[in-house]
């Protein structure tokens, strides 16, 4: 029990902050008509969960640890993607008054997984420090750890996009997620910022030009 709850709470602490991840489940909560309609996100984003803990707690996190150009290169185009996943929310802020459409069942999949595996913070960060806090525990207790890990990350997003539809419901005019996109977009080109200057604190800026010379 003691590894079950130390997954539970370890979890907690790294899924709570707000970041584009969270930002994204909430709002398709809050713009699908029916609570239903927004599972898909809700559940691509729980699978994405189960895929990076299982590589952190079988230790593949190392690996990626290990491999300077490679963690440059994961971190550069993590970059690029919160910029444009900002630009995109900022947009859509703009658009609420148009009625801007749901999104379909793929595309809720699609933008699903590329804020959950396409986030740095969440390859390098989460998966590190879940990764290193499994080392201790033996087999079976790593069994139980990742339970509570998993069970923590499904009850999260259900009852985050649960909280952006029932927002919504009082909400009729859509000021609430016409601030919420706003401010995810905020927060998606400060974590492009973070992980530019990360990129040169690391590698420097020879790293920036080699990495800028692949596109």
């Amino acid at each position: 029990m003691t590894a079950f709850f130390y997954g539970v709470f370890l979890s907690l602490g790294l899924i709570i902050p707000l970041g584009i991840q969270n930002m994204f489940i909430f709002s398709q909560g809050a713009m699908q008509r029916r609570f239903i309609h927004s599972m898909p996100s809700v559940l691509t984003a729980f699978v994405c969960d189960l895929i990076l803990i299982l590589c952190a707690v079988l230790g593949v996190s190392v690996i990626i640890l290990a491999m300077p150009l490679l963690k440059a290169f994961i971190i550069f185009m993590g970059m690029l993607f919160m910029i444009y996943m900002g630009w995109l929310s900022w947009h859509n802020q703009d658009n609420l008054c148009k009625n801007t459409k749901p999104l379909s069942t793929r595309a809720q999949i699609g933008f699903a997984a590329s804020v959950s595996l396409l986030n740095p913070h969440a390859l390098l960060d989460t998966v590190g420090v879940i990764g290193a806090n499994s080392i201790g525990f033996s087999s079976k207790e790593k069994i139980v750890f990742t339970l509570g890990c998993l069970i923590v990350s499904f009850i999260w997003f259900f009852c985050l996009s649960l909280a952006g539809h029932l927002l919504t419901k009082k909400d009729r005019a859509n000021v609430s997620m016409a601030v919420i996109n706003k401010i995810a977009a905020l927060v998606m080109w400060l974590m492009a910022c973070y992980f530019g200057w990360n990129l040169y604190i690391s590698c420097g800026w020879n790293a920036w030009k080699y990495l800028i010379g692949l596109l």
